[in-house]
């Protein structure tokens, strides 16, 4: 899809995702130099540079896709998604092996993967269901390609009124960026689905691996705080 095919409907905004991406960036270069600074700078350095043509096919808005926009697009969200997993690796050695001098930064550092594991996550996510936010917004539902997640809102049309007002057949409602993160932040804390259901096996793949990476950030941290005040 090169053009929208509605061309009256509202496209959703390129910078909150953008912002999204920057802030992971940021967090995964700034963790401490033990963590392989080579690998880390050529990720953020990639990133960034696939960032670009994909800003100047959407500066504001997301009404256009490309073939190769959307291969961009997908691979630099999954791109994060992998080298901040190399990071997380690391981390739990280090938070295993680690002496009580490096408790404070590891600390620190194990917060900055958390925060890009769910940004990361997030934009997988935003980029895969339903043929991406293009497709979500500008294609006839019946040409949706099948979603990877139910949402509240899809099945909302025959609750009591005030609640179906804002359901998928009422007023056409799609998932935003936004929602995506809330999705990926709940999976990240409760190591379960609290809002959107997973349908595919990718989406089911990609929720366990990012449960079961805060599930082991989680117990590590606090058994290291734990021997810290000890």
């Amino acid at each position: 899809m090169s053009d929208s095919v509605k061309q009256g409907a509202r496209a959703e905004h390129r910078w909150p995702a953008v912002l999204g991406l920057l802030i992971a960036l940021s967090l995964y270069a700034t963790l401490p130099s033990t963590f392989l600074p080579g690998l880390r700078y050529t990720v953020v350095a990639i990133g960034l540079a696939m960032l670009i043509p994909l800003i100047a096919l959407n500066p504001h808005r997301l009404h256009r896709e490309t073939r190769w926009s959307r291969i961009i697009a997908t691979g630099q969200a999954f791109l994060l998604v992998v080298a901040n997993e190399v990071a997380l690796v690391q981390l739990v050695i280090q938070l295993t092996s680690g002496d009580k001098n490096d408790g404070p930064t590891l600390l620190l550092a194990a917060l900055q993967v958390w925060v890009t594991n769910v940004i990361a996550f997030a934009l997988v996510y935003w980029e895969l269901d339903r043929g991406g936010p293009v497709s979500r917004r500008h294609a006839d539902r019946a040409d949706f390609p099948p979603a990877d997640f139910r949402f509240p809102q899809d099945e909302d049309h025959d609750a009591i009124e005030e609640v179906a007002a804002r359901s998928s057949l009422r007023i056409g409602w799609v998932a935003s960026y936004f929602d995506y993160v809330y999705f990926s932040l709940s999976n990240s804390m409760a190591f379960s689905p609290t809002d959107a259901m997973p349908l595919s096996l990718r989406a089911k793949g990609l929720m366990a691996l990012e449960s079961f990476g805060g599930f082991v950030l989680l117990a590590l941290v606090i058994a290291r705080a734990v021997s810290l005040l000890g």
